[in-house]
């Protein structure tokens, strides 16, 4: 089934569907500053001296808690040029933590002493040979007891280092994987839609329960055309009581 022809065919609501201001990336320095609830993050564990006159924003807003945390390492990875090697090591650390169900506990527990834990990530990031930012930036959730949100704060940290390469993420569902011809052609299609200066980041979910056809999510945005939910549509449909007097 060729599932991009049945995109492309689709392209001017693709256009108005995904084309909002949801899908910008660009945010008012201002509202950094009100959303970080840990200012002090940024002299705790900034280890580089920014220039005076330079200015670091994040390139869109997060919010709630591990949205503040992401977006202060952010700011400190940036400024101290170590952007991908603390993503790269907040990705291992999230890995080491799926794969390893007593670290996991041990992220998770609240019982253990602050002092504990801040000795093992100190031990854990030194054999790791991690970066001093996120090394300090560990500590500092280790401190105040926010290593069990690691994952979303990794999640969001993520979302703010693809913004800041230009890079659109683009989950596809499908109910078996895509061949590699209509994955380059989907992925093309996504690409002509966001056009120039952003680059899509496409990534497959398999999902047997829809039955067929395909689930696009989009920035903010859910294009849904499976087999399951065009069912459902139809079955409300026809459950429609039929005004005969329209006839």
């Amino acid at each position: 089934m060729a599932l991009a022809a049945r995109i492309r065919s689709s392209s001017p609501l693709f256009h108005r569907f995904f084309r909002s201001d949801h899908l910008s990336f660009h945010t008012p320095g201002s509202t950094v500053h009100r959303t970080l609830l840990c200012p002090e993050l940024s002299k705790n564990y900034s280890t580089a001296s920014p220039k005076k006159d330079e200015k670091v924003k994040v390139p869109l807003a997060l919010f709630g808690g591990s949205g503040n945390y992401a977006s202060a390492l952010y700011l400190a990875a940036v400024k101290g040029n170590a952007l991908n090697k603390v993503e790269s090591e907040l990705l291992d650390l999230v890995q080491a933590s799926k794969n390893s169900q007593l670290f996991s506990q041990f992220t998770k527990d609240l019982s253990v002493p602050a002092e504990t834990r801040v000795k093992a990530i100190n031990e854990i990031c030194g054999e790791a040979k991690f970066s001093d930012f996120t090394k300090n930036f560990l500590v500092i959730l280790a401190e105040n007891g926010r290593l069990r949100h690691i994952e979303s704060i990794a999640k969001r940290f993520v979302e703010l280092t693809m913004a800041h390469r230009g890079e659109v993420k683009a989950i596809v569902t499908s109910v078996i994987p895509l061949p590699p011809q209509e994955e380059k052609e989907l992925k093309e299609t996504l690409q002509e839609i966001i056009g120039q200066g952003k680059q899509v980041k496409l990534e497959q979910k398999i999902d047997p329960s829809i039955l067929g056809g395909l689930v696009v999510e989009f920035g903010q945005k859910v294009f849904d055309m499976s087999i399951k939910t065009r069912a459902r549509q139809m079955e409300r449909f026809l459950r429609e009581p039929i005004n005969f007097g329209s006839i």
